[in-house]
């Protein structure tokens, strides 16, 4: 049955956005046929094969950690949190890219993200998913997990709620909660428009109970665009709060280099700088392998790139603030601190995510990099691992040198720190796989409200 977008949707007259020539049915065309084909194409088999062998290897080295204990991580004294911790927050940083695309840039009306937010927001599901395994396999004992939760039971025996890692939970649990009720609902009109383009009947079955009876009506998209309209609005605040959340984790402690107010907003901004690194490395391949270069043209890439460099910025300064403090503070501690952040033990890995956080990032000034589309792949690969590096610093070395010299050691991830980590990457890119064979990675309603008005009247007069 075919849809009618409501009269009210914006037409966009530009070929920025969406190249020419394209019409509601060949947009409609396109996208959908990524899903409906019958056979999937090899580069996606191989895919989803590697990323499908290293979730094998997290199921291995999860079913080990069950079976030895947490002792296999190199966890010890002093250093009580190491790659579980590291990896959660850098996984949490990373979904925060689809929150903001989809509900922030949705509420400023920014209709470059039309072609970018849907994959985007599998992405912070994905990423989430993977962020929750880290703190849950930590505990220790993982299959006692909902004692973190409130429920109700017979000893009232409840969690402590001033504890920060109690504020994960729910900021947490609430974030995912939010953003797959805000993914499914943008999904409703597309999985309609798939029902009635299948060919098999279970294909026509399964999208026909998530479309959950959408038949374009005015009432429909009505009630639609308010539905999405206020899960834009719950999720905008979340942005902010769960990675700030997070943040407390660290600084409401004592411990120097943790101990910070700059910790809040410097956190929020890592996030979205290394969740848009990620839609980027996300984005490049799969507009190069499914030849979307007409719905993600290069204005989307070079709008990606113009907030990296300036939540990049962000977190320049929160790095020099934070050192400026330590040395400002006068406090002994948060002076070695900072000098062994520098030229410690760990001074490498320090000197390396300035170098991909701040210095390598720098080239995105210039619009001749912007317009490689190689280099800002690079880029975005590189700002990845050195986010990574930024975690690691941060819980590392502020805990191997603390204030008694006598507790001092040393901190390095062994192999199945390794593979859990190298496990929940395979796990998320066999997700993505799945998503970009089963559902439209391209809002297909959205994307055909950027069709120029003149071309729709011309093409539907024929």
């Amino acid at each position: 049955m075919s849809q009618e977008i409501p009269s009210g949707s914006k037409k966009i007259s530009t070929t920025a956005l969406i190249g020419p020539g394209h019409t509601h049915a060949t947009i409609t065309d396109k996208i959908s046929s990524i899903v409906l084909t019958d056979r999937s194409p090899r580069f996606w088999w191989i895919g989803f094969a590697l990323s499908f062998t290293l979730v094998m290897l997290l199921m291995y080295a999860v079913s080990y950690l069950m079976v030895r204990g947490l002792a296999i991580w190199g966890l010890g004294v002093p250093v009580g949190w190491g790659f579980a911790i590291v990896n959660f927050v850098w996984w949490i940083g990373i979904g925060h890219a689809g929150t903001l695309i989809s509900a922030i840039l949705l509420l400023m009306r920014q209709e470059w993200r039309t072609s970018i937010n849907r994959f985007a927001e599998a992405m912070t599901l994905f990423a989430v998913a993977c962020a929750g395994l880290f703190p849950l396999l930590h505990l220790g004992r993982p299959w006692l997990g909902y004692w973190l939760f409130p429920y109700p039971n017979t000893m009232s025996v409840w969690p402590q709620f001033r504890s920060p890692l109690i504020w994960d939970v729910f900021a947490v649990s609430t974030y995912a909660t939010v953003s797959l009720l805000f993914w499914f609902v943008g999904l409703i009109p597309d999985l309609a428009t798939l029902r009635d383009r299948a060919d098999g009947r279970l294909a026509r079955i399964v999208y026909g109970i998530l479309a959950m009876g959408w038949r374009g009506s005015a009432v429909h998209w009505r009630r639609y665009e308010t539905a999405y309209l206020l899960l834009a609005g719950l999720a905008t605040p979340l942005v902010v709060s769960v990675h700030t959340v997070v943040s407390f984790d660290f600084a409401t402690s004592i411990v120097p280099g943790w101990h910070s107010t700059v910790f809040p907003p410097y956190f929020v901004a890592g996030a979205i700088y290394s969740g848009f690194a990620m839609v980027l490395t996300l984005t490049i391949p799969i507009r190069a392998v499914y030849g979307l270069q007409d719905f993600i043209t290069m204005r989307h890439l070079q709008n990606m790139a113009k907030i990296m460099l300036a939540t990049g910025l962000i977190v320049a300064y929160g790095y020099w603030i934070e050192a400026f403090m330590a040395w400002y503070s006068g406090n002994p501690y948060e002076r070695f601190m900072m000098w062994n952040r520098l030229f410690g033990p760990y001074g490498s890995m320090f000197w390396g995510l300035l170098a991909c956080n701040i210095a390598i990032p720098q080239l995105l000034w210039f619009q001749r990099v912007r317009n490689c589309v190689p280099a800002l792949f690079c880029i975005s690969i590189i700002v990845n691992i050195g986010m990574w590096l930024e975690r690691y610093v941060i819980v590392i070395t502020s805990l191997h040198r603390d204030f008694l010299p006598s507790s001092w050691g040393m901190f390095s991830g062994t192999v199945w720190d390794w593979a859990t980590l190298a496990g929940s990457i395979g796990l998320f890119f066999a997700l993505l796989f799945l998503f970009i064979r089963v559902l439209p990675m391209i809002s297909i309603f959205e994307m055909r409200t950027l069709v120029p008005k003149s071309s729709t009247t011309a093409t539907e007069g024929k």
